[in-house]
């Protein structure tokens, strides 16, 4: 065996021995967790419009946010389905502007976060779409999105991507806005699944990777984007960035960018 040979069968061991990670040059982008609420500019107030302006003028990829709506179709800001026992859904806006939280801000509008949020283009809107009660307030709750984000001159998949953890709203939005990034929170379906039903992203819980191992080759096997929330130890970090997802979901984002640093991993801007 000559030489050249000799060389060309050790290579091809070493990468049998040690395949070569396809994503381990990958650039991630850091997500602001409902803003970069944990800072004292903030307020420590998560989905305010403070905590995406300091998510902007931070310089984090993108900044998500919980969107939820009303009984006579006000969008408001806010994670969870209920204020204060009052079902969002199910009450009409009336019942919640006055609602302070916990940096003095009401509760934002879609209205007045897109404000906030066109004031930055390069600050990709991470918008969550909270399920609602059936399809039908589903679909009213898309129409009225996609009407918001036109009003507003948002409807551009590079200002705009959207997660959420109904089935329905992702394939709904897939099919009626193509070329937009739509991730699904949920673990219920594979990627093998999503992609089946036109869906072109996942958002998994970071354990949800480790349970499913087979999950991150197939979703890059249909070229979808990969998210993972919401990943705020340092040790799931790690894990995360050296598997390759393109964001990361944090309520620590400025651990996460040292984190990077320390790593040598490209943080997206």
């Amino acid at each position: 065996m000559n030489k050249l040979m000799m060389l060309t069968t050790a290579i091809l061991a070493g990468i049998l021995i040690f395949p070569i990670a396809a994503d381990a040059q990958k650039q991630t982008g850091i997500v602001a967790h409902r803003g970069f609420w944990n800072c004292e500019e903030a307020g420590y107030a998560k989905n305010s419009v403070a905590a995406l302006r300091c998510a902007q003028e931070a310089g984090f990829w993108g900044s998500e946010f919980d969107v939820n709506m009303t009984s006579d179709g006000v969008l408001i800001v806010y994670h969870d389905g209920d204020v204060e026992g009052k079902n969002i859904e199910k009450h009409p806006y009336a019942e919640f502007k006055d609602f302070k939280i916990k940096n003095g801000e009401t509760i934002p509008t879609i209205d007045q976060y897109l404000e906030q949020g066109k004031k930055y283009p390069e600050t990709m809107l991470v918008y969550e779409m909270k399920p609602h009660s059936c399809d039908e307030v589903e679909d009213r709750f898309i129409e009225l999105t996609i009407a918001k984000l036109k009003e507003h001159d948002l409807l551009d998949p590079q200002r705009v991507m959207f997660i959420s953890f109904s089935l329905h709203i992702c394939e709904v939005l897939a099919k009626e806005l193509p070329g937009f990034t739509v991730q699904f929170l949920g673990s219920s379906q594979s990627p093998d699944e999503l992609a089946e039903k036109g869906i072109n992203g996942v958002d998994y819980n970071h354990g949800v990777y480790t349970l499913h191992k087979k999950w991150y080759g197939q979703a890059r096997n249909h070229n979808m984007s990969v998210n993972a929330w919401t990943v705020n130890n340092k040790k799931d970090m790690k894990r995360m960035f050296r598997m390759g997802v393109d964001q990361l979901t944090t309520d620590n984002p400025l651990e996460a960018r040292a984190l990077m640093q320390e790593m040598k991993i490209t943080e997206l801007k």
